[in-house]
């Protein structure tokens, strides 16, 4: 294993649990500098778009409508293809060595747009930013679940969401100070050029912590998966129970049907469909709609530009404080009643924001009330479905193909967030406040999915979880129910 990370002897006693949280934490920190970049990429480009608009003479690159949607929606497209490729490239090479390679390009990506001479370079450096955001999207959670041990895993993979909405925060109140304390017109290439700081730790950081004991148990690597186990785990049980879980689940992949086979079994292609599904309700919340386009918004109430742009740090604000809450929450309730709640309150938001912008005069007082649901959604999005789905992308899919399944589901969560990023002007513009009524009667339908597919998690080690959905979905399912 080539890491500097210290491990532990083969005579080491219980090791101290403030020593091992210390030792996962500082894993989960460098894991989540993806999600950091992953948020501050996403969420720069709004502030630097408006600088990138002026003449080439200016200092800009000249976008137009065309270019400039060229532009932000390059880096979606590369995500959905690195979050896709990133899983195959996890399961064979494993999740330390891709992290490693991703930080790589986004160092890369980072520095490529903040010196595009042109429009073309500008959109094939972003996309390929795309492809190292992508691929941090589904390559942190499953390496921190992986990492983390049943007791810690939830509050620890919401850490990734806590780093994405924090990365987007950073990204809104630096483009806000640079606009204020720079006044250069190559200052969208400094906001730019920032991302690659992240990138850059992550990079570094790889080289400090370990590999995934399960990946590495997968690989028939168990003297090196042990080690690890005894450096992140308190007790010597502890180790040994987890190494006879992981190696019974290699030893009955070995022998068991190949990848190929695995996943045109019954109980997996369900798994799929759930997977999918999970990326259809995250992103037809409308939340990207909300992030990128609450200036638009606020602005059709009469509110000033200013402050419709202020109100972008309040988003980021709320986000981040519902990401810390609801790190708290996923240690304590179960997934399905966290996204119900969630979901309801969603819905509840939309239709009141709907009805102050239908019902309401434009004035001051539509402007507060409308930024209040828009906050409020916010919230509870962010507190209760942002980190369940992010948690469960790293737990439904079974260790044969979890690099691979979890890609493809996120994959297609990047090509729903495109649909809702591209379509939400267009609505907006056709069916004005009616928007909001339209969104609540689409997570009406994902609160249904949740309710009638979505199992329950909670409580259980990755290898009980896979054991459990192969017993519930699997061929004999139906029969072991009606016995």
């Amino acid at each position: 294993m080539s890491t500097k990370t210290p491990v532990s002897s083969e005579t080491d006693e219980t090791t101290t649990a403030d020593t091992v949280r210390q030792r996962i934490f500082l894993v989960v920190l460098v894991a989540t500098m993806g999600a950091l970049a992953f948020g501050y990429d996403t969420g720069i480009i709004s502030g630097a778009l408006p600088y990138m608009t002026s003449p080439p003479d200016q200092g800009g690159l000249g976008l137009n409508s065309f270019t400039e949607g060229l532009v932000a929606s390059s880096l979606v497209f590369g995500a959905a293809i690195g979050s896709f490729l990133s899983g195959f490239f996890s399961d064979r090479f494993g999740r330390r060595i891709t992290l490693r390679s991703l930080a790589v390009l986004f160092v890369l990506g980072s520095l490529g747009t903040a010196l595009a001479p042109s429009v073309p370079v500008m959109v094939t450096m972003r996309f390929l930013l795309g492809i190292a955001v992508g691929g941090g999207s589904s390559t942190v959670p499953v390496f921190i679940a992986e990492i983390a041990g049943p007791r810690l895993r939830a509050p620890l993979v919401s850490r990734n969401e806590l780093m994405i909405v924090t990365g987007q925060l950073i990204a809104y109140v630096a483009s806000t100070l640079l606009s204020y304390l720079l006044h250069d017109e190559h200052l969208w290439r400094y906001m730019l050029a920032i991302a690659m700081v992240p990138g850059l730790l992550l990079f570094i950081g790889t080289f400090f912590v370990p590999a995934s004991p399960h990946w590495l148990v997968a690989e028939g690597r168990l003297k090196e998966a042990k080690k690890i186990l005894k450096y992140l785990r308190e007790t010597p049980r502890e180790v040994r129970h987890e190494m006879a879980e992981m190696k019974r689940q290699a030893k009955a992949a070995e022998h068991g049907p190949s990848a190929m086979t695995l996943i045109r079994e019954k109980w997996v292609i369900r798994l799929m469909i759930i997977g999918a599904g999970l990326g259809f309700v995250i992103q037809f919340t409308g939340v990207n709609g909300f992030m990128y386009y609450t200036p638009i918004i606020l602005k059709s109430t009469g509110m000033g530009t200013s402050a419709s742009i202020a109100a972008t740090i309040g988003n980021g604000v709320v986000s981040v404080i519902a990401s810390i809450a609801g790190i708290w929450a996923v240690s304590r309730f179960a997934r399905r009643k966290m996204l119900i709640t969630g979901l309801s309150f969603v819905i509840t938001a939309q239709i009141l924001l709907g009805a102050v912008l239908t019902f309401l005069p434009s004035n001051l007082t539509q402007s507060y009330l409308a930024l209040a649901c828009i906050l409020m959604f916010l919230f509870f999005m962010q507190m209760f479905v942002a980190p369940v789905y992010w948690l469960l992308m790293s737990e439904l899919f079974p260790m044969q193909l979890r690099g691979v399944l979890t890609g493809a589901a996120v994959s297609l969560q990047w090509i729903f967030n495109a649909v809702v990023a591209f379509g939400f002007p267009p609505v907006m513009e056709y069916a004005g406040s009616t928007t909001f009524f339209i969104f609540a009667v689409i997570n009406v339908g994902s609160l249904f999915f949740v309710v009638s597919m979505l199992p329950e998690t909670r409580g259980k080690s990755l290898e009980e979880i896979e054991a459990h959905m192969k017993e519930k979905f699997g061929e004999n399912s139906q029969t072991a129910d009606a016995n």
